[in-house]
């Protein structure tokens, strides 16, 4: 429906709408990002309804509205955009338009119970997307056009995510329009401004437009009084309401209409009543108006204040402790006032009115309006979730049914994905406080409420229950469990080694026990370095060797001893036999697979890995293959699918698929980007990221990828998947910087040595810097290339050992080195790396000077996709045509 009034100079504004709304309705049906920015009055609400008006005939308009009081109610904005329409569908074409995203994205909608796994933020973000997207197919012959108006009072949730969605309409026909006051904005919501300021700069980027709203000039308020007034309005007189305005539209309305309820001559004679009237329309000029429509009327108004948007006048009348009928005397007076609109749900006029009646109740008296409201809304069972915003707002009072239903409030936030909403819930009910046997499992869940979007805050909350009596042994070792984790994600794995250790010794003998011995050898391993490595892995062998994997415990026990012994470079037999028994048929037991909490994703991820580097890349594949189907199914599109993703181009890489390697470990930085910098993850997918693309002879695009993320010293405190300074020593021995690249290998050795890591293609510092070394100290170099083959023949795979032969052939008279390469070709023909297979064979043809091996050794390295290698083939038989 039209606005009753003209907007005034707002055609640029207009002609933006336009614009938009034509490319949205065009034969290409370009969609984009339209914001409108402006400060309170400026007739941002007013130009949306003239924009839904034009698009009306063309779209399918849908719209929401954040609000004031409500910025705390998770998914608010999103649910008043999309649940409308959805309520629409039958409840079996609604799963089939979310698809697999029904169980992650449904319940955030309030469309469906949550069921499994607590879902990842970032998970039911892209289910949002990938809904909205259908929807936007769907409707393309009446293209979507989705309106949000105060997005400065959107709840969080939708903000993060309107900033990531709003971020790929170029690809979508749809049209987002908002509406925001900028200073608000930016303080309410910082990382939101920041997310759209870097996604301005992104290539990702849709068509957007942004117009800030000015305030009226003189003429134009002179306009808008005749228009109300009459032409004979004089100039002094319009010239004092824009005066009295600052040429601010919502103002100049609402003072007009006060000149009108006053009957007052619209002459210069009347200017000097215009100030006094100006104030009765805003503040406290605003609650005397209020108050003169009488008890009733103020005590209602302060109810809708309360409940803020979509107000239930059933609600207000009860919150306002009256009856239906008074009720709708008072909600009729205060429509007659300009102060609500609608009939129900109700509204405020608009929101300078909402806050300033919402400020003008006394404090104590709105307090226990939101204490009531709490209970009027739990009694008509909505759910503590629905009340917990008035919870939030009651002041402190001992109140364990309170406590009780916070916890309860956090525990459903958490189920659909905002683990910032019941974070909130949570430290609310810390003050109340609880009572002290509580406090501690309290801590507890605030702890775990906040491990994904927090580290650093979980381990605040989980030491200080730790530290109080009131866990019990159970929740001891999982606070104890988590605690770690939230310590190893913050960089701190020596930290979360001791931790573990000082509870396992207090704890008794059992699978509680267990659990902390595997997670505290588990760190310890990760470290980049530690005191006395050796002395940790035979502590290892020694519990975990004689297991059969009877129970989880165990078979944790199995998969830290595997990938330890895999680093180690023992025998692979060995190592591939310890796996099998951590596994079940192949799969992860019930209880540590990829989604289960209690033992985390780090432990299959170990197994897959270890697969890896001995050679059984089948099995690693399928393991990383459930995890992408896991993490997908249960909504964990965060830094858990991107890790997932990084797995598998870790296991194209190993294969030699070195396109497909590097697709996907483009796609785990790209995931991992969405989630925030400098994770774990970033450092795992740059590295392979690294490696892959100086397999396929393009050491520029090394070099800014290694560039971008930061990759070099100093390195994490947790190790690098593969070794970290083994790469960087490769990136910078391609880029012709030799001595630095001396420098780096030899630390890296340094560093591997004394922990007796001596896996050779997870860390092959010791062949490059063999290579490194040839020319200028050959007799070391062939030192550090035998000693390289003594370890890869106890560890006993054939990637390994073709390799190993493949570097001391370097160091070999001619026809010993064409046999080397020539069982180093034997060897990696049975491997399943193609690329280290294409380099051997690069290798055997320039020794033996056969230009059809390297005819071959061509041709493999194009199917690996190491165009660089490629080339260094096809040189080198030319050269041996040159000779010929």
């Amino acid at each position: 429906m039209k606005p009753s009034r003209p907007l005034y100079e707002r055609e640029p504004e207009l002609a933006a709408a336009a614009r938009a709304v034509d490319d949205l309705c065009g034969a290409q049906a370009v969609g984009g990002l339209l914001v409108f920015s402006g400060e309170a009055g400026l007739g941002k609400t007013a130009l949306l309804a003239e924009i839904r008006a034009m698009a009306a005939d063309r779209c399918t308009v849908w719209s929401a509205r954040g609000g004031e009081t409500v910025t705390s109610v998770p998914f608010h904005v999103v649910r008043q955009l999309l649940q409308p329409a959805l309520d629409r569908f039958p409840p079996d074409e609604t799963r089939a338009l979310f698809g697999d995203w029904y169980d992650t994205t449904a319940p955030a909608l309030g469309l469906a119970e949550p069921s499994g796994p607590q879902p990842d933020p970032q998970g039911v973000r892209d289910g949002l997307d990938f809904v909205v997207a259908r929807l936007a197919s769907r409707l393309s012959h009446r293209p979507l056009l989705l309106m949000v108006d105060d997005a400065h009072w959107a709840d969080g949730e939708s903000l993060t995510w309107l900033a990531s969605f709003t971020a790929r309409l170029g690809e979508l026909p749809l049209l987002v329009v908002q509406a925001h006051r900028p200073q608000e904005l930016a303080e309410r919501n910082a990382s939101y401004v920041a997310d759209r300021d870097a996604e301005r700069g992104s290539d990702g980027q849709g068509a957007t437009t942004r117009v800030a709203l000015r305030a009226l000039t003189p003429d134009a308020t002179a306009e808008l009084v005749r228009a109300a007034l009459g032409e004979h309005a004089d100039d002094p007189f319009c010239r004092e309401v824009w005066a009295v305005t600052g040429g601010n539209p919502y103002e100049a309305v609402e003072l007009v209409a006060k000149v009108q309820d006053q009957e007052l001559a619209p002459i210069e004679e009347s200017a000097g009543q215009l100030r006094e009237l100006g104030a009765s329309a805003r503040g406290s000029g605003l609650v005397a108006r209020l108050e003169r429509l009488g008890t009733n009327a103020n005590r209602f108004a302060w109810a809708a204040a309360v409940l803020g948007t979509d107000i239930s006048q059933e609600l207000a009348a009860t919150l306002a402790g009256m009856s239906s009928a008074e009720a709708a005397d008072c909600t009729a007076r205060l429509r007659d006032a300009r102060i609500v609109s609608g009939f129900d749900p109700l509204e405020f006029v608009h929101p300078l009115i909402a806050t300033a009646v919402y400020r003008s109740i006394p404090p104590a008296t709105r307090t226990a309006m939101h204490g009531r409201a709490a209970w009027a809304i739990t009694r008509a069972g909505l759910g503590a979730a629905a009340a917990s915003r008035h919870l939030l707002e009651v002041h402190p009072d001992d109140d364990q049914e309170l406590v009780a239903q916070l916890r309860e409030a956090a525990g459903q936030h958490l189920a659909v994905g905002a683990p910032e909403a019941a974070r909130r819930c949570l430290e609310r009910a810390l003050e109340e406080p609880p009572r002290p046997k509580d406090r501690a499992v309290l801590l507890y869940e605030l702890g775990c409420a906040t491990l994904l979007s927090s580290p650093p805050t979980t381990v605040q909350h989980l030491r200080a229950a730790l530290d109080m009596p009131g866990l019990d042994d159970g929740l001891r070792v999982d606070a104890t469990f988590r605690l770690a984790a939230a310590l190893a994600h913050n960089n701190q794995l020596k930290e979360a080694a001791i931790s573990l250790a000082a509870e396992a010794a207090r704890t008794a003998p059992g699978p509680g026990l267990m659990r902390l011995q595997a997670a505290h050898f588990m760190w310890e391993g990760m470290q980049a370095t530690e005191d006395d490595g050796p002395a940790r892995s035979r502590r290892l062998t020694r519990n975990a060797d004689h297991l059969k994997g009877r129970d989880n415990a165990e078979r944790a026990l199995l998969t830290l001893r595997a990938f330890d012994a895999m680093l180690r470079g023992e025998n692979a037999q060995l190592i591939v036999d310890l796996c099998e028994r951590a596994l079940i048929d192949g799969s992860p037991a019930r209880g540590l697979g990829w989604t289960d909490s209690e033992w985390g994703f780090e432990l299959p991820t170990m197994v897959g890995i270890t697969y890896a580097f001995t050679d059984q890349l089948d099995r690693a594949e399928s393991l990383f293959g459930e995890a992408v189907r896991a993490f997908e199914i249960s909504g964990w599109s965060g830094a858990h699918l991107a890790f997932a993703h990084t797995l598998l181009g870790m296991v194209h890489r190993r294969r030699g698929r070195l396109a497909e390697a590097e697709g996907f470990l483009r796609e785990g930085l790209r995931l991992a980007d969405r989630v925030g910098s400098g994770l774990p993850v970033h450092w795992d997918a740059a590295c392979l990221l690294i490696d892959t693309l100086l397999a396929r002879g393009r050491v520029a695009e090394a070099r800014k990828i290694a560039d971008r993320y930061h990759f070099g010293p100093p390195y994490p405190s947790a190790m690098v998947l593969p070794d970290g300074p083994c790469v960087r020593g490769r990136l910078l021995l391609a880029e012709g910087r030799k001595e630095e690249a001396i420098a780096e290998l030899e630390a890296a050795g340094a560093a591997l040595e004394p922990r007796e890591r001596h896996n050779g293609i997870w860390a092959p510092w010791a062949g490059d810097l063999a290579r490194a070394l040839a020319d200028d100290d050959p007799g070391r170099a062939a030192h550090l290339a035998a000693r390289a083959r003594v370890h890869a023949e106890r560890f006993g795979t054939d990637t390994a050992i073709g390799e190993a032969l493949r570097c001391v052939s370097l160091f070999a008279p001619p026809e010993e080195a064409e046999q080397l390469l020539a069982d180093a070709l034997r060897h990696l023909e049975k491997s399943s790396s193609a690329y280290e297979h294409a380099l051997a064979r690069v290798d055997y043809g320039v020794a033996i000077g056969s230009h059809r091996e390297l005819a071959r050794a061509q041709k493999q390295a194009m199917a690996c996709g190491a165009e660089g290698l490629a080339a260094r083939a096809q040189q080198a038989r030319a050269s041996i045509r040159s000779a010929e």
